[in-house]
Protein backbone atom coordinates (compact mmCIF):
# COMPACT_ATOMS: atom_id res chain seq x y z
CA UNK A 1 0.00 0.00 0.00
CA UNK A 2 1.22 3.49 -0.83
CA UNK A 3 0.19 6.34 1.45
CA UNK A 4 1.28 9.81 2.50
CA UNK A 5 4.14 9.83 5.02
CA UNK A 6 3.20 10.61 8.61
CA UNK A 7 5.52 12.35 11.07
CA UNK A 8 6.03 9.10 12.97
CA UNK A 9 7.40 7.51 9.76
CA UNK A 10 10.25 10.00 9.52
CA UNK A 11 12.94 7.98 11.34
CA UNK A 12 12.27 4.85 9.26
CA UNK A 13 12.26 6.89 6.05
CA UNK A 14 15.50 8.64 7.04
CA UNK A 15 17.18 5.29 7.71
CA UNK A 16 16.11 3.97 4.28
CA UNK A 17 17.44 7.22 2.74
CA UNK A 18 20.83 6.84 4.46
CA UNK A 19 21.30 3.16 3.64
CA UNK A 20 20.07 3.68 0.08
CA UNK A 21 22.56 6.47 -0.53
CA UNK A 22 25.41 4.52 1.02
CA UNK A 23 24.77 1.47 -1.15
CA UNK A 24 23.96 3.28 -4.41
CA UNK A 25 26.71 5.88 -4.15
CA UNK A 26 29.92 4.29 -2.83
CA UNK A 27 31.82 6.97 -4.76
CA UNK A 28 30.47 9.68 -2.38
CA UNK A 29 32.16 9.80 1.04
CA UNK A 30 30.00 8.46 3.87
CA UNK A 31 30.64 11.67 5.82
CA UNK A 32 28.64 13.59 3.20
CA UNK A 33 25.52 11.50 3.80
CA UNK A 34 25.90 11.62 7.58
CA UNK A 35 26.36 15.40 7.58
CA UNK A 36 23.28 15.77 5.35
CA UNK A 37 20.98 13.83 7.67
CA UNK A 38 19.81 16.75 9.87
CA UNK A 39 18.74 18.86 6.89
CA UNK A 40 17.13 15.88 5.11
CA UNK A 41 15.24 15.11 8.32
CA UNK A 42 13.70 18.60 8.20
CA UNK A 43 13.16 18.53 4.41
CA UNK A 44 11.13 15.33 4.72
CA UNK A 45 8.43 17.30 6.50
CA UNK A 46 8.42 20.00 3.82
CA UNK A 47 8.33 17.65 0.82
CA UNK A 48 5.42 15.56 -0.40
CA UNK A 49 6.54 12.08 0.65
CA UNK A 50 4.71 8.83 -0.01
CA UNK A 51 5.69 5.55 1.60
CA UNK A 52 5.13 2.01 0.43
CA UNK A 53 4.37 -0.31 3.29
CA UNK A 54 3.34 -3.86 3.93
CA UNK A 55 1.69 -4.39 7.28
CA UNK A 56 3.37 -1.73 9.38
CA UNK A 57 6.79 -2.01 7.70
CA UNK A 58 7.88 0.83 5.43
CA UNK A 59 9.66 -0.74 2.47
CA UNK A 60 10.34 2.37 0.38
CA UNK A 61 9.40 5.96 -0.30
CA UNK A 62 9.31 8.67 -2.93
CA UNK A 63 9.74 12.39 -2.27
CA UNK A 64 8.45 15.23 -4.43
CA UNK A 65 9.09 18.96 -4.15
CA UNK A 66 6.70 20.52 -6.63
CA UNK A 67 7.59 18.94 -9.98
CA UNK A 68 11.02 17.79 -8.80
CA UNK A 69 11.38 14.14 -7.84
CA UNK A 70 13.81 14.39 -4.91
CA UNK A 71 14.31 10.63 -4.72
CA UNK A 72 12.99 7.11 -4.70
CA UNK A 73 14.48 4.84 -2.08
CA UNK A 74 13.72 1.19 -1.35
CA UNK A 75 14.90 -0.70 1.72
CA UNK A 76 17.76 -2.99 0.66
CA UNK A 77 15.89 -6.06 1.89
CA UNK A 78 13.05 -5.32 -0.53
CA UNK A 79 14.82 -4.24 -3.74
CA UNK A 80 14.02 -5.85 -7.09
CA UNK A 81 10.42 -6.51 -6.05
CA UNK A 82 8.81 -3.74 -8.11
CA UNK A 83 8.47 -1.28 -5.22
CA UNK A 84 10.44 1.48 -6.94
CA UNK A 85 8.39 1.07 -10.12
CA UNK A 86 5.14 1.24 -8.14
CA UNK A 87 6.27 4.40 -6.35
CA UNK A 88 7.27 5.99 -9.66
CA UNK A 89 3.93 5.03 -11.23
CA UNK A 90 2.17 6.60 -8.24
CA UNK A 91 3.94 9.89 -8.97
CA UNK A 92 3.20 9.66 -12.71
CA UNK A 93 -0.52 9.31 -11.95
CA UNK A 94 -0.46 12.55 -9.93
CA UNK A 95 2.08 14.80 -11.65
CA UNK A 96 1.87 15.48 -15.42
CA UNK A 97 5.61 16.18 -15.73
CA UNK A 98 8.64 16.09 -13.45
CA UNK A 99 12.42 16.07 -13.41
CA UNK A 100 15.12 14.60 -11.21
CA UNK A 101 18.89 14.47 -10.84
CA UNK A 102 20.78 11.18 -10.74
CA UNK A 103 24.51 10.54 -10.52
CA UNK A 104 25.90 9.22 -13.79
CA UNK A 105 27.88 6.58 -11.87
CA UNK A 106 24.61 5.22 -10.45
CA UNK A 107 24.07 3.17 -13.59
CA UNK A 108 21.41 0.98 -12.00
CA UNK A 109 19.23 4.03 -11.23
CA UNK A 110 19.83 5.57 -14.67
CA UNK A 111 18.79 2.30 -16.34
CA UNK A 112 15.71 2.05 -14.08
CA UNK A 113 14.55 5.56 -14.94
CA UNK A 114 15.14 5.03 -18.67
CA UNK A 115 13.23 1.74 -18.54
CA UNK A 116 10.38 3.64 -16.86
CA UNK A 117 10.20 6.20 -19.66
CA UNK A 118 12.36 9.07 -18.41
CA UNK A 119 14.77 10.78 -20.78
CA UNK A 120 18.16 12.34 -20.13
CA UNK A 121 17.63 16.07 -20.65
CA UNK A 122 20.97 17.50 -19.51
CA UNK A 123 24.33 16.68 -17.97
CA UNK A 124 25.96 18.58 -15.17
CA UNK A 125 27.91 18.35 -11.95
CA UNK A 126 26.54 18.19 -8.43
CA UNK A 127 28.11 21.25 -6.78
CA UNK A 128 28.13 19.59 -3.35
CA UNK A 129 29.91 16.35 -4.29
CA UNK A 130 31.63 17.26 -7.58
CA UNK A 131 30.08 14.16 -9.17
CA UNK A 132 28.74 14.13 -12.73
CA UNK A 133 24.96 13.87 -12.89
CA UNK A 134 22.10 13.72 -15.34
CA UNK A 135 18.91 15.72 -15.25
CA UNK A 136 16.18 13.35 -16.35
CA UNK A 137 12.62 14.30 -17.29
CA UNK A 138 9.28 12.65 -17.72
CA UNK A 139 6.05 14.06 -19.15
CA UNK A 140 2.71 12.37 -19.57
CA UNK A 141 2.51 10.80 -23.03
CA UNK A 142 6.28 10.80 -23.51
CA UNK A 143 7.79 7.39 -24.28
CA UNK A 144 5.39 5.38 -22.16
CA UNK A 145 6.49 1.80 -21.76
Amino acid sequence: MIRKMRQEDRDAVLQIWLEGNRSAHPFVPDAYWLSSMPSVREQLLQAEVYVEEEGSQIRGFVGMVGTYLAGIFVDGRHRSQGIGARLLEYVKERVPAFSLQVYQKNRRAVAFYQREGLEIAAQGTDPETGEAEYTMRWASGQNER
